[in-house]
């Protein structure tokens, strides 16, 4: 079994609040992320696939359609967008990195396992260069 990653990168903006607590309770649990003015981060994203390699082509998925699946499904999705308002399956649910990290996958899975003996593995999402979210799937 080989594994193989593709690194992508997005900018977007999100805020962390519920609306059925107070503006000082969100500040509370949530701190400078509650900002009602939004915050943003530079997103790395980590997109690992698994399988064995294909002997007439010596791979196991040609990157550029990775890079295409990922484009289309994630990324034109995210960058410069508010992850709050902005991106479908992100719509009703809290924008933390954990959750941003499992919806990637979820988005990535089905296009990803369409080919023949590849399989999504994980999903690895860099909020910042010291705190990170992966996701393996359930």
């Amino acid at each position: 079994m080989i594994y193989i990653t593709r690194k992508e990168h997005f900018n977007a903006a999100h805020r962390m609040y519920r609306d059925e607590w107070s503006a000082e309770k969100n500040l509370e649990i949530f701190g400078k992320c509650a900002n009602p003015n939004w915050h943003g981060h530079n997103y790395n994203l980590f997109v690992t696939v698994k399988g064995h390699v294909t002997h007439e082509t010596g791979y196991l998925i040609d990157l550029k359609e990775l890079k295409v699946i990922i484009n289309d499904y994630v990324i034109e999705k995210l960058d410069h967008k508010n992850i709050n308002m902005d991106v479908d399956f992100m719509r009703g649910k809290m924008a933390s990195t954990e959750l941003l990290c499992i919806e990637i996958f979820k988005q990535l899975k089905q296009p990803i396992e369409a080919y023949e003996g590849v399989f999504l593995h994980s999903v690895k999402l860099f909020e910042t260069e010291n705190n990170s979210a992966e996701y393996f799937g359930d």
